[in-house]
């Protein structure tokens, strides 16, 4: 059994500066000459595009809801594999779950499956000794999470980080690993989805002061110590060990527009035979030669809408490989982009491909998010009738049909609770507004690939 140096960053709550942490102890180590494999808890595109940028690696998602123990184990093992140390950022509060009396989904749900020690994010702006009691109680709140480390975020001077380290280690047995100084040059900054993605960027030399600032004040020797302090992870071969031989070329919208993909799932629909190919709907005038499959993923399509409308050869060629029975996969973004007019967050109407009859409008006070178990009610590209699947809603938009519109799969939430329909389809082409993650139905692939390469043959 490998050992798999590890460690999980936690947050107290949300907004304590959790995923700057992390983003200057990866880029800390990166410069330290260390292989880091980040990992991202939850259901999150964002953090991981920042990850891959502070390390040069493939940051993976990895939740206890969607995927369960045993399989984010694989992803885990697979991605870790040549890995110096692996540091997984968490999701919201370390206890914040699904439900509020189980940890399912939660931060401390996977720091347990991965048997992780955890490093916990303070904000110790405005505390002092307060700061023991915090602590006291996230380690005796689940016994079996093993908070082993503390790191404090925005504290101005050594002399008040002093003051946190001593009421910290005289009160409890986790140790202090440092602080981080307020620096407006480190935040990166937010929109409605969440933080810009990592391409949006304009000074690449975030990250190396994201490092630095760890280099000066974070003790990174005690750090990869206790990413070495737990034993070997037991762990089984992963779902993509196994690789079929390419026999279909699939068409990956990748641009400002669409940019949020699960990293497993385009290694799965790789494994089952498909050969990736980049494209952008927002730059190019057509798509590649010789596609069997589009795969439309989500992002910000609502802030792109003149550029997307505008860019009518790349409509047109999308609309017609629908028509004629290609293979399209699409995802939140990718389904509004398919409609027949997209509507901003002005009121401003775009016109986008049209292959369903459809009107997508942004809501800024209309937010739809959740964890969502989907069963496909009737046989269509990801399988057939009776599979099931999981994934995540995160949206600001609604549709508006303009005709009937047909759909394929039923959706419930992490309660079990029905949330109505999903997956709008006609012809070969599925829009959901759920993103799935097929590690949870490696079987999506498959159908996918097995749907494309049938369709022009």
């Amino acid at each position: 059994m490998k050992q798999y140096p590890r460690v999980v960053i936690a947050g107290t709550h949300s907004g304590v500066g959790k995923t700057t942490a992390t983003l200057a102890i990866l880029a800390a180590l990166r410069e330290r000459g260390r292989q880091v494999q980040p990992f991202k808890a939850g259901p999150d595109f964002i953090d991981p595009s920042h990850h891959r940028a502070a390390t040069g690696r493939q940051s993976r998602n990895l939740d206890g809801w969607m995927l369960g123990a045993q399989r984010n184990r694989e992803i885990f093992a697979r991605a870790a594999e040549d890995a110096d140390i692996s540091v997984i950022e968490g999701m919201m509060g370390l206890f914040d779950s699904s439900s509020p009396v189980s940890d399912r989904g939660s931060t401390a749900e996977l720091a347990k499956q991965l048997d992780a020690p955890v490093i916990l994010v303070i904000d110790g702006s405005a505390v002092a000794r307060s700061a023991a009691a915090m602590v006291a109680g996230y380690t005796r709140f689940d016994s079996a999470v093993h908070v082993a480390g503390v790191l404090f975020n925005r504290v101005s001077s050594e002399s008040h980080y002093k003051l946190l380290k001593t009421a910290v280690e005289n009160a409890t047995n986790v140790m202090a690993l440092g602080y981080l100084c307020p620096d407006p040059e480190l935040i990166i900054t937010g929109r409605h989805l969440g933080l810009t993605m990592a391409h949006e960027q304009r000074d690449r030399r975030l990250y190396h002061r994201l490092a630095k600032a760890a280099l000066d004040t974070v003790d990174l020797d005690r750090i990869e110590a206790l990413a070495s302090s737990h034993g070997p992870l037991v762990h089984a071969v992963g779902p993509i060990a196994h690789r079929r031989l390419k026999t279909v070329r699939i068409g990956v919208a990748q641009d400002q527009a669409f940019c949020f993909y699960y990293a497993d799932n385009l290694e799965l629909l790789a494994a089952e035979g498909g050969e990736l190919v980049v494209f952008s709907p927002l730059h190019d005038a057509k798509l590649p030669d010789d596609l069997g499959m589009l795969y439309l993923g989500g992002g910000y399509p609502e802030l792109h809408g003149p550029a997307l409308a505008a860019n009518r050869l790349m409509k047109s060629a999308i609309k017609q490989f629908g028509e004629q029975g290609g293979t399209i996969y699409a995802e939140c973004g990718g389904m509004m982009y398919l409609t027949q007019g997209l509507r901003d967050f002005d009121g401003r109407l775009h016109e986008m491909v049209g292959l369903f009859a459809a009107e997508a409008t942004m809501q800024r006070s209309r937010m739809t998010v959740g964890y969502r178990s989907l069963e496909v009610a009737q046989s269509s590209v990801i399988g057939p009738a009776g599979l099931t699947a999981r994934g995540h809603e995160f949206h600001y938009s609604t549709i508006s049909p303009k005709a009937t519109l047909a759909y394929a799969c039923k959706l419930t939430d992490a309660e079990g609770k029905s949330k109505g329909r999903d997956g709008m389809c006609i012809l070969n082409t599925l829009g959901l507004y759920t993103h799935l993650h097929f590690g949870s139905q490696p079987t999506c692939a498959t159908a996918l690939v097995d749907s494309a390469s049938s369709t022009f043959q």
